[in-house]
């Protein structure tokens, strides 16, 4: 399996919200620590927050900051949610693709079943599980509160 971007810059940031639960962090904050495109992150911060996964505030102090307890989050769900659209083959479309082997092909059903056990795996952990640690230095930069 592979993951789109998306997915892996969702969790990363995830993973960074969940490390500091009780601060917000901002979108420049986490594009800057990972080396990701901040304009790509605001998107994926979106979508998160309209599943409820974050919550967001503007302005100074604002950021995003999970929206409940990591050990809540699902890593399965947030997989899902932010792969929506991304089938892992052409015949996962919703409208079958552009396959040639539909209807002769004996591959789709290992796949799917491939697939579901990827994210059973997934479904077996937490955001709490993954979390990282604070970054170096963060106690004396003031962005862990003691």
């Amino acid at each position: 399996m592979r993951l789109t971007s998306f997915t892996d810059f969702g969790l990363r940031a995830l993973m960074r919200l969940a490390s500091a639960p009780e601060r917000a962090f901002s979108t420049a904050e986490l594009a800057e620590e990972f080396g990701l495109s901040r304009h790509h992150l605001t998107k994926i911060m979106a979508t998160l927050a309209q599943a409820g996964v974050v919550s967001t505030r503007r302005g100074g102090g604002g950021g995003a900051m999970l929206a409940r307890p990591a050990d809540q989050i699902g890593l399965g769900d947030i997989v899902r949610l932010l792969e929506t659209g991304q089938p892992l083959v052409e015949c996962f479309h919703s409208t079958g693709g552009s396959c040639s082997l539909t209807g002769g092909c004996r591959l789709k059903t290992r796949l799917r079943a491939a697939e579901n056990a990827f994210l059973a795996e997934l479904d077996r952990s937490t955001l709490a599980d993954v979390a990282l640690p604070p970054p170096q230095g963060a106690a004396s930069k003031g962005m862990i509160s003691a």
